[in-house]
């Protein structure tokens, strides 16, 4: 494992994401080629993992978290979600959304808990993420987002 650091993706990371994300089995419908909203994880000049956020209102959709293979386990992936929940939260995001067949244990560690379909707002219901790209199989989980969330 190498030494990585976060910062915001860009349109040149793009096939680098996508790459992870086919490795993963991890959907790719709907991100764009800017990134936007994405964090990447950069090691040894190339790209070891990827988070990003969709934004609907001060509803949000964390998807994409991916870290390589052989970089897991060493805290880069809960290094990439304090850092998109620290930007969703300093953005006025109040309720982050996500997807999963496969991390439901992995996620409460970060304060998200399941949640029904139903109790997703519509906006976010309606994302790619939700009609087509996430099987129905998939728990949907939620994380409320404050001010001082985090912050104690």
């Amino acid at each position: 494992m190498t030494a990585a650091s976060v910062r915001r993706a860009s349109g040149r990371d793009y096939p680098a994401v996508i790459r992870l994300l086919d490795a993963a089995s991890l959907p790719v419908a709907g991100i764009t080629e800017e990134l936007a909203n994405f964090l990447v994880a950069e090691a040894g000049g190339r790209i070891v993992g990827a988070i990003g956020l969709e934004r609907y209102g001060d509803a949000a959709l964390l998807r994409s978290a991916v870290v390589e293979a052989g970089e897991r386990g060493a805290g880069l992936g809960a290094a990439l979600i304090e850092r998109l929940l620290d930007a969703a939260r300093a953005s006025g995001v109040r309720q982050v959304y996500l997807l999963t067949t496969t991390a439901e244990r992995y996620f409460p560690r970060f304060g998200f808990a399941l949640v029904a379909r139903d109790q997703v707002p519509d906006a976010v219901r309606a994302s790619i993420e939700f009609r087509e790209a996430c099987p129905a199989s998939a728990v949907a989980m939620r994380k409320p987002l404050s001010a001082s969330d985090g912050l104690d």
